[in-house]
């Protein structure tokens, strides 16, 4: 019979199966919303800019404050999800991203849509983000890698069903009833936050411990000695650039197309082709980043795959028709799969499992700021030229510098590892890797389940003992 894990729960959570697949489908929707959602905006802004007379860098503002409150709640949201769980928190997050973008429909100038629509939704699409990809952790052990794959591709699906849904939603009802409409649709991260049961329970004790884990995870957030870390401070330096041109070419794909005469349908057709991409590049990258050949310098892969994203801007103003634009957005979804499947693997492989949580932290915090510059700065210069290829120059020449930057800077990390490694030496058991460098030497066959489950028997990501545990 089929082995399976309980906890001493009166649901009798089961994992690696039965409640578990519940789980990483509501995972793959909350997910699936939070990344593609911004992006499919995209699709109402030429019109929302005529309506309201604005310039293009004043409506990318709606995609960028929405962005920035998505990555830089992320801190907060894991606060909260420590506190109460990530159910009450997920359900309250898609309230909050209906109520935005019902409020949005209603709106009589830009600033209002930066309130409702960036503030209101972009925060409560960090309140469903973060903790999806925190209880995904603690239904799945060993199967965790497949789990948090196909709880990914959400944002891809979802990005290649909202772009042609969106053109289909203004063309019947206008921008505002077709805000209305995906008010009432993003509601449905409510349904997906229902099906995060908690597991296990905490009392006593155990509840103590846990409010002093809300406390630790507060304070690992603020842990400023990682500016101490070598390899950290590369890879901070290196995003930060990075993110000053790779939300903007998304935002800005749409409009371009119709700029160049394109219909509706086929600008929007552009983003799903985007996403079909995207989806199929970001778990091969994983199989070719994990093998034996790429994994242990897998820092050089990232700089090339950030490169390789700003050669595809750079190129795309020689795309005369559609037929250029389907061939550049077949390539961008490439390079953006590539990159999004790496973008927290390296900085982990950087500063190790421990302090993982606290680096996370602090670079979402770091890069909300280059992510809610990118589109504005890159609408300014459309706005000053007249022209969309200006924007796809200048993302693609940051993002070039970004992976230069890194693929350098990366070469000398290695080197001053090697010589870290030799001067310690393997003789002295005590002394270990240096602490700029994560733990490339794994064994994923080796994995024992029963010994991961102890910190993440309860929902609050406790750390201590649970009686009753049992194998079936």
């Amino acid at each position: 019979s089929k082995k399976c894990l309980y906890i001493d729960d009166p649901a009798g959570v089961q994992l690696y199966g039965g409640w578990g697949w519940a789980v990483l489908f509501g995972a793959f929707i909350s997910i699936g919303f939070s990344y593609a959602f911004p992006k499919a905006l995209a699709i109402f802004f030429k019109e929302i800019q005529d309506f309201f007379g604005t310039s293009y860098s004043e409506v990318a503002w709606v995609s960028s404050i929405m962005l920035a409150a998505t990555y830089g709640g992320g801190p907060i949201s894991s606060i909260l999800v420590n506190r109460f769980g990530s159910r009450p928190v997920v359900i309250f997050g898609g309230l909050l991203c209906g109520i935005g973008m019902v409020s949005a429909s209603f709106c009589t100038s830009i600033m209002q849509l930066y309130i409702c629509v960036g503030l209101m939704s972009g925060f409560g699409l960090a309140l469903n983000l973060q903790p999806s990809v925190i209880i995904i952790g603690k239904y799945f052990l060993k199967r965790r890698p497949i789990a948090n794959g196909l709880a990914m591709a959400g944002s891809p699906v979802m990005l290649c069903t909202l772009a042609p849904l969106n053109q289909f939603l203004f063309d019947n009802f206008g921008w505002r009833g077709s805000f209305l409409i995906l008010g009432a649709i993003l509601l449905n991260c409510c349904v997906a936050g229902a099906l995060f049961r908690p597991i296990g329970h905490a009392t006593g004790p155990i509840q103590k411990e846990a409010n002093k884990e809300v406390k630790e995870t507060a304070k690992a957030y603020l842990d400023c000695s990682l500016f101490k870390h070598r390899g950290f401070l590369i890879y901070l330096v290196g995003n930060v650039l990075m993110f000053l041109g790779f939300f903007a070419p998304i935002v800005f794909l749409a409009p371009y197309a119709k700029h160049m005469g394109i219909d509706e349908y086929s600008a929007a057709f552009l983003l799903s082709i985007l996403a079909i991409v995207d989806m199929i590049a970001r778990p091969t990258t994983g199989l070719i980043a994990n093998s034996k050949w790429v994994r242990p310098k897998i820092q050089y892969f990232f700089s090339f795959s950030i490169a390789f994203n700003g050669a595809c801007h750079l190129l795309c103003p020689l795309a005369s028709d559609y037929a250029g634009l389907v061939i550049y957005s077949v390539f961008f979804g490439l390079a953006f799969g590539m990159v999004c499947a790496m973008l927290f693997e390296t900085l982990m492989d950087l500063v190790g499992a421990v302090r993982f949580t606290s680096a996370v932290g602090l670079v979402t915090i770091a890069e909300c700021c280059t992510i809610l510059l990118g589109p504005p700065v890159g609408g300014a210069l459309i706005d000053t030229f007249g022209d969309y290829k200006y924007m796809f120059i200048k993302c693609g020449a940051v993002m070039v510098l970004a992976g230069t930057f890194l693929f350098i800077m990366n070469y000398y990390n290695y080197r001053m590892l090697a010589k870290e490694e030799k001067a310690v030496g393997t003789k002295d058991p005590e002394h270990g890797k240096p602490m700029n460098e994560g733990s490339n030497n794994w064994d994923s066959e080796k994995m024992q389940d029963g010994q991961e489950l102890e910190p993440l028997t309860d929902e609050q990501g406790l750390k201590k003992e649970v009686n009753g545990l049992t194998e079936v």
